[in-house]
């Protein structure tokens, strides 16, 4: 159960680095008035032939995710511009995804697959490799995200009673279940800076998922949606204030959300097709990506601002991707707002792979 499948199914339904480097000409916005460089780095994979990035450290020096090696195990990593791509090891199975990294890009959170063919959650550093987290009673677990500080991890794990719940685990307490809104399932996605602030979504007693913030002061609390029966939220801010993620709306449409407490929940719309959802957002709360559908239909990852909009990231790197190539998902962005990082299409390796803009 990965991480994408269960969002899913829960909620709604280096390795050759210069040889995947391009360079032009964009501002910050994705304007061409600032005369800075930014590229996208594909930074390969282990061996096999697919990889997806997930989490970035606060400047992006520092890339999570998972990539298939040469016998077509999925595994998790950990890539650097000057280290490549570092095989994150197992517990047991050779099965392991990477979600989650610190600030400074020491601590990296996610799930590994155990001998007996049980879903772990995770907490990798240089100095211990993997711990395994535990869990709230049941087989299964895994982390999701981790503050900056690498000292809390968010995620969802199983209960006794086999049911998925959100947890808060830090390096001071064991795993805190974090309940639910009178549903039987519930999963945590985004954390703040600090570990204080919580965000996920929950289930009500008919079983709809509904977007939450939580700290230890208030419990779980209802975001609402934008019109429709359902929500999760997937990130936060660094103080904890924006939280993003995707609603239905009175069309039961499923679109990206940015909430506050001032404003409640906008609807950023689309990038020319229906649906849209955000995945992440920077760390002062302004900058949030994420993938929506364009005209046609097909699933492209994008860069919100209030300024700019939705902008697709296909569009804005079109002279860094190449042609052919695209940018599908947009799963995770730096502190500083500057690095995208997520998955696409590459052209010249024909194939599906983790990128980072740069």
């Amino acid at each position: 159960m990965t991480r994408k499948i269960l969002f899913c199914s829960a909620v709604f339904t280096v390795v050759a680095i210069c040889d995947g480097m391009f360079t032009s000409r964009l501002g910050a916005s994705g304007g061409s008035s600032t005369a800075t460089t930014e590229s996208v780095i594909w930074p390969g994979t282990l061996g096999g032939n697919s990889s997806q990035a997930y989490g970035a450290s606060s400047t992006g020096s520092v890339v999570v995710g998972y990539a298939s090696n040469a016998s077509g195990q999925y595994r998790a990593f950990r890539w650097t511009a000057a280290g490549g791509m570092q095989d994150l090891g197992d517990f047991g199975y050779a099965f392991a995804e990477a979600y989650g990294v610190s600030g400074d890009g020491s601590v990296v959170v996610g799930q590994a697959w155990d001998a007996n063919f049980q879903q772990r959650a995770f907490r990798w550093t240089a100095a211990g490799g993997l711990q395994d987290l535990g869990t709230l009673g049941g087989p299964y677990a895994e982390a999701a995200k981790v503050s900056a500080n690498g000292l809390v991890i968010v995620g969802d794990s199983w209960d006794a009673s086999s049911n998925q719940h959100a947890f808060r685990w830090s390096t001071t307490s064991s795993m805190q279940d974090l309940g639910t809104f009178g549903g039987y399932d519930s999963g945590a996605y985004g954390v703040s800076a600090d570990g204080s602030v919580v965000v996920g979504y929950a289930s009500d007693a008919n079983g709809q998922p509904h977007a939450f913030r939580w700290t230890a002061a208030t419990g779980i609390q209802y975001l609402g949606t934008l019109g429709g029966l359902e929500s999760a939220a997937f990130g936060v801010s660094a103080d904890g204030s924006v939280v993003i993620g995707r609603s239905t709306n009175a069309a039961n449409t499923r679109r990206a959300f940015r909430w506050t407490a001032a404003g409640g929940m906008k609807d950023l719309g689309s990038l020319g097709g229906v649906g849209s959802e955000a995945f992440d957002v920077s760390a002062d709360g302004s900058i949030v990506v994420g993938d929506a559908q364009d005209a046609s239909g097909q699933s492209r990852a994008f860069r919100w601002t209030a300024s700019t909009g939705m902008q697709s990231l296909s569009a804005l790197y079109s002279g860094s991707i190449g042609s052919g190539s695209y940018l599908a998902f947009a799963n995770g962005i730096s502190a500083d707002g500057q690095h995208v990082v997520g998955y696409g299409y590459n052209q010249r390796n024909a194939r599906y792979e983790a990128f980072v803009t740069n």
